[in-house]
């Protein structure tokens, strides 16, 4: 009971969330994390790409698999999507 209490705690805090099963079957079927995420967080191609520094046109190589981002580049959109950079791991 107390576990279940703490992670109450962290949701209701803001600490933590629960990821729609949406969202884990779409990536797991292979879809873009970042692609997944941004919508999931009703964000558009050009507010993720302004709110991580680059380019539209890069985030959209980037959710096609055409480029491969920086580290440090997905960090930057881990951080922009409020997620964490495991997260974008595909």
């Amino acid at each position: 009971m107390a576990a279940y209490d703490r992670v109450r705690a962290t949701l209701a805090a803001g600490d933590d969330e629960l990821v729609p099963a949406a969202v884990a079957n779409a990536i797991l079927d292979g879809e873009s994390p970042v692609r997944v995420w941004r919508r999931h967080r009703e964000m558009s191609q050009v507010q993720l790409a302004e709110a991580a520094g680059i380019s539209q046109a890069y985030l959209a190589q980037i959710e096609t698999g055409k480029r491969e981002g920086t580290l440090g580049l997905y960090r930057s959109l881990a951080d922009a999507l409020g997620v964490d950079l495991d997260d974008l791991a595909g």
